[in-house]
């Protein structure tokens, strides 16, 4: 529509649109415009609305009553004119925007996080192979850090060798993926040393729990419009029995949406380790109690040097400060 009022102001006053289409969501450029100019006597556009056969009488009403018995939702829609209340907009635009931060793109892996994944197996006829990998910080945040897809047509032998490639290098050795894929994409990233499990989760309800992360600004994604264009693109309808479920709407893809929501929700529920762990017994433990548990800010990096911004440096006893004392505990977490 951009291309159109553009091409349009090159004729003045004396341009003019005619558009004609069934209504379906009430989102978009067709719900839009009968939105604000519908039945307005000093609106800036034109818009009506009339059901098939007062535009078209050679319809038969025999055939449109027949399709009013077969499907009465979808018929109101496509011969009635009537925009469909069971199904709406999953999630804004505006929220989508608004985490994903402009210009970033990947997020390389880093030797102090903890990494998850989840993939979106394909034969590679048709949908996409895609994977996204996600990781949870300290106060709470959702960041996704790589996303990787694949269109068809490809081998999937190849794409789960790539795929295995990018995990290693985000030590990830365990993925999670759709749970109707059958057994083929288990065999394959066992081959590779990856174990692949399904997801307890159904895909509309992945998408749901990964809703409230994103209206609350928890999930920082990646600036790809392809991502964008597909998590906005979902649907959440209302079956008659009130149950909602979210998918693509018809004709539309979600591989990499489904990746994507995968790893964020998984995420979402993923432990973040602790940084170390104190002593449980010896003569440090009161020592690092005094530094770590009330928020003094300890970090530890590479194995075990590190810094300590508690005055006075690291606690007698402690490795750091050279005392290996016998009787103290001290383990740091491994993430993978």
């Amino acid at each position: 529509m951009n291309a159109v009022r553009a091409s349009m102001a090159t004729f003045g006053g004396d341009a003019m649109v005619i558009a004609g289409s069934s209504p379906y969501a009430r989102r978009g450029v067709l719900w839009d415009a009968f939105r604000r100019w519908h039945g307005q006597d000093d609106a800036e556009n034109l818009v009506w609305q009339a059901p098939t056969r007062t535009m078209n009488p050679t319809i038969s009403q025999n055939f449109v009553d027949k399709e009013y018995e077969r499907d009465p939702v979808s018929a109101a829609a496509e011969y009635g004119a009537q925009f469909r209340s069971d199904i709406a907009e999953f999630v804004s635009l505006e929220v989508l925007q608004a985490c994903a931060p402009d210009g970033l793109f990947e997020i390389p892996p880093l030797p102090d996080i903890r990494y998850v994944a989840f993939v979106d197996p394909s034969r590679g006829s048709s949908d996409s192979f895609s994977m996204a990998v996600a990781h949870r910080e300290p106060d709470g945040l959702i960041a996704l850090d790589c996303i990787r897809e694949t269109r068809a047509p490809f081998a999937p032998e190849a794409v789960v060798e790539d795929f295995c490639k990018t995990l290693a290098s985000y030590r990830i050795g365990r993925v999670r993926g759709d749970r109707y894929a059958g057994e083929w994409p288990r065999e394959q990233f066992k081959k590779r040393n990856v174990d692949y499990a399904p997801s307890e989760r159904v895909k509309s309800d992945i998408y749901r729990d990964m809703l409230p992360l994103l209206n609350s600004r928890r999930v920082q994604l990646l600036d790809n419009r392809r991502l964008i264009a597909q998590l906005h693109g979902l649907e959440r309808r209302t079956a008659r029995g009130g149950k909602d479920s979210i998918d693509h709407g018809p004709g539309a893809h979600d591989d990499l949406a489904n990746s994507v929501a995968g790893a964020i929700v998984l995420a979402s529920h993923h432990d973040v380790p602790l940084n170390f762990h104190p002593p449980i017994t010896g003569p440090g433990r009161s020592a690092w109690i005094e530094a770590a548990g009330f928020g003094l800010p300890v970090s530890v990096a590479d194995g075990m040097g590190g810094s300590c911004d508690k005055p006075g440096g690291w606690p007698a006893g402690s490795p750091q400060a050279g005392g290996l004392d016998a009787q103290l505990g001290w383990s740091i977490n491994q993430r993978n």
